[in-house]
């Protein structure tokens, strides 16, 4: 059967030698928190699935919130733009905690995409970061421009996202007890 070309796209990513050069990269700059947000509440099997699908609906809400008020609130949206974008970039930092507990146990294609998924937001976070910065300057304009592109660029990173999360499978997970019980643990024994 063929692949569609998302699919060949996400292929492509996953076998790219470059992408591993990103994942080296992420491991390198994010080394030391890896090992803790894998440890983290944001790392659970409370839910049966990842946390991180969850966190993105409320980053990525507030941020294309505060563009649809760009593009068609005017002048009387700035202030709702603002705060929605500040919003956004504060629930970024759970959501990323929560992705890199899960790339941080990820190994081989499904790493390598996730790395380059997590340079995306990281690219987004920023451009958001500069809008937002633009926008309590006055600088409006230069804030929604920042605004758009950061949604775009989030958009093709989210699309990497998804694929991990719902093609690969890598955001089920199985609450503590069932994990331990099916690996033949005595969660009782002291």
């Amino acid at each position: 059967m063929e692949l569609s070309l998302p699919q060949r796209v996400a292929h492509s990513v996953g076998e790219d030698p470059l992408s591993e050069r990103v994942a080296v990269t992420q491991e390198v700059i994010y080394g030391p928190l890896l090992g803790w947000a894998r440890r983290s509440p944001f790392h659970t099997g409370v839910l049966g699935h990842s946390v991180h699908p969850l966190l993105t609906d409320l980053t990525l809400g507030c941020w294309l919130s505060a563009s649809i008020l760009d593009v068609a609130g005017e002048v009387q949206g700035r202030s709702s733009a603002t705060l929605l974008v500040g919003a956004g970039l504060a629930a970024s930092v759970p959501t990323a905690l929560s992705g890199a507990g899960d790339w941080a146990g990820m190994t081989g294609v499904e790493r390598r995409i996730g790395a380059v998924h997590a340079l995306g937001t990281d690219i987004a976070i920023f451009l958001l970061l500069g809008s937002l910065i633009a926008r309590i300057r006055h600088r409006h304009s230069l804030g929604i421009g920042l605004g758009l592109a950061g949604n775009a660029v989030v958009a093709g990173a989210g699309f990497l996202g998804g694929h991990l999360a719902l093609n690969r499978g890598t955001a089920r997970r199985a609450a503590d007890s069932e994990t331990d019980a099916n690996a033949g643990i005595d969660t009782d024994a002291g």
